[in-house]
């Protein structure tokens, strides 16, 4: 069972956010805790499911992603069986790096990379094919403004 989540903890939250290639005793000396302790934590934090895992944040537009695009769905079928068809299809779909079932007038809206406007109306063939949709609008981003990964990590009072 896992505990609350005390200050250490939120502060190693945040040194990892940062930068999580940083060794145990570097994060260790930035938090003012010795590296046996802060190993432990960030163990436990891990198997908590609080740090679900690691990874290395690449520039799209460097790999010949420079297209973002956010897509609005609309679903005529609410059904258990056509959630999970639709959510496994787009799953599958690399282009789809977010999906976010919605409140409101839209039923998910989905942020999509591509290469260029050829390569989404590629995905977007493929994604009127996977189920039944009552709409899907898109809107492509003209400006990345802010992007940040890091959680702004409330600090108990």
């Amino acid at each position: 069972m896992s505990r609350p989540l005390d200050a250490i903890d939120r502060k190693i939250l945040q040194v990892m956010q940062e930068n999580a290639s940083l060794s145990v005793a570097e994060i260790a000396s930035r938090i003012s805790l010795s590296s046996t302790p802060c190993w432990k934590r960030m163990q436990r934090l891990e198997m908590d499911g609080v740090i679900t895992g690691r990874v290395a944040l690449v520039d799209q537009a460097k790999i010949g992603l420079g297209l973002s695009v956010f897509v609005f769905v609309e679903s005529g079928d609410h059904s258990k069986s056509w959630q999970a068809r639709f959510s496994q299809s787009l799953s599958a779909m690399p282009e789809v790096v977010e999906i976010y079932r919605m409140a409101g007038d839209v039923d998910y809206v989905l942020r999509v990379v591509a290469a260029d406007i050829k390569s989404f109306d590629s995905f977007y063939r493929k994604l009127i094919t996977t189920a039944s949709l009552k709409n899907v609008t898109s809107r492509f981003a003209m400006e990345k403004i802010k992007s940040v990964t890091a959680l702004p990590v409330p600090m108990p009072e």
